[in-house]
């Protein structure tokens, strides 16, 4: 078997077989098939696609090229999310706790900002002394005691999927349909999920732009995910705007614990709520979404998600106390202000352009070896349809440097488009899509 003929076979649009699937990839994570070759045939599945019968085989053996991480002993049920990637989306230091709460295990494996997309470990690591390195050890030790973990990819989870990823990025492949279904599900069975809620997000803040691509996205993790034994629900989301009013990793674990506390802004604590009503369902705690999002709003009016995202801040490094008092008042010295150039309503803050612009200030990162800040990022004081006045605060931005800021203001300002005409109110979850 030859890697020139599975990419020839490819790039004529027809079905690989699991041997010459897994003879493509295995050998290119023994390092005997070059990264040209790998290059080439991600390529071709970039045009051609890949049957669902493909994408599983894929799936499974990105999976199987590394270790599992095994649960076994620890109650379950366990369940966790993931998102496709957006601007100012905290969800999962929101869910993790409240489902968590209510009996529900998450064991979460979560990734790092990328381009003009959040990451969730950049958020957490934001926190002083806060870990994400945790040995498979520890990860099972604090699930078991906090009912989460949060987690990178390490070395040993996945090496197909880290290896695969770093060069779908510097070839223009990352827009895959199957390689991303690959890429999430591979992950998330390693980490010992047994049911997977997804939040697949749409428009301009999304690498799907398109509501019909996003949706193919969603059918795609759905039917890959049940074929593997597993139970899958996935909701179409919007990410034309930026979600909530805070965007910067410690800005976003501040408006977390808003959240957590049930001050939350109203757009976030929807679609948290609605993803997490989805994790309570699936975990057996309740029937149906509206029964799910009832005892998620119970929960949080006790206060206990709070507690327990404060005991895993503990566990995994950090001071709960120091967290507290940092609240606030943990930001850069470099600051400015955006004020509304005319009066109106704000009918767009492009999600776009405000993640590119926090690529320049310092919240993300234009290659995975560029370091973050935690203090950088945006404050919106208004939102999609309200009214502003010529001169009135609209944002407030912090950055890594003077420069930082100049660099980002013309993208912030091309992001703000104010109209004479209230909006219509924007409907944030498109649909849902779940495995029978």
């Amino acid at each position: 078997m030859r890697a020139v003929d599975i990419i020839m076979k490819k790039r004529s649009g027809q079905e690989l077989t699991r041997d010459e699937i897994e003879f493509l990839i295995g050998g290119y994570v023994a390092g005997t098939i070059p990264d040209y070759q790998v290059s080439a045939w991600a390529m071709a599945v970039f045009f051609q696609g890949m049957t669902p019968a493909e994408t599983g085989v894929l799936t499974e053996v990105m999976l199987k090229s590394g270790k599992v991480i095994d649960l076994s002993g620890i109650p379950g049920p366990f369940v966790d999310k993931h998102s496709t990637g957006g601007v100012g989306d905290k969800t999962s230091l929101i869910l993790a706790p409240l489902v968590a709460s209510l009996g529900i295990r998450d064991p979460m494996m979560s990734g790092r900002a990328l381009g003009h997309t959040g990451g969730t470990l950049d958020k957490l690591e934001s926190i002083p002394g806060y870990r994400t390195n945790l040995s498979v050890e520890e990860f099972r030790s604090i699930i078991n005691k906090d009912g989460f973990a949060m987690t990178g990819q390490t070395k040993e989870i996945v090496p197909a999927d880290r290896l695969l990823y770093a060069l779908r990025d510097v070839t223009a492949t990352v827009e895959s349909i199957p390689l991303i279904t690959a890429s999430i599900l591979s992950k998330k069975v390693a980490e010992g999920a047994e049911g997977l809620v997804f939040d697949v997000k749409f428009g301009s803040g999304a690498f799907m732009k398109d509501p019909a691509e996003g949706e193919k996205l969603a059918r795609s993790l759905v039917s890959t995910g049940a074929a593997m034994g597993k139970k899958i629900i996935a909701l179409l989301t919007d990410m034309n705007e930026p979600l909530g009013n805070m965007m910067g990793n410690f800005l976003e674990v501040e408006e977390s614990l808003d959240c957590l506390e049930g001050k939350g802004p109203a757009d976030l604590m929807e679609v948290t709520l609605e993803l997490a009503a989805r994790m309570v369902v699936l975990g057996g705690k309740a029937k149906t979404a509206a029964e799910g999002r009832k005892r998620c709003e119970e929960a949080l009016a006790s206060g206990k998600p709070r507690e327990l995202f404060l005991d895993n801040v503990r566990s995994q490094g950090g001071n709960p106390k120091q967290l507290l008092e940092l609240r606030g008042k943990y930001r850069s010295e470099y600051v400015m202000q955006i004020t509304a150039p005319d009066s109106g309503y704000i009918h767009h803050i492009d999600a776009f352009q405000i993640g590119l612009a926090g690529v320049h200030l310092g919240v993300g990162r234009n290659r995975t070896e560029d370091t973050v800040s935690p203090t950088a990022g945006i404050q919106f004081h208004k939102r999609y349809g309200d009214y502003v006045k010529a001169g009135e605060p609209v944002m407030t931005v912090w950055g890594k440097s003077a420069q930082s800021l100049e660099d980002a203001k013309p993208l912030i300002l091309g992001a703000l488009h104010i109209q004479q005409n209230q909006p219509a109110p924007r409907t944030l979850i498109l649909k849902e899509i779940a495995s029978s």
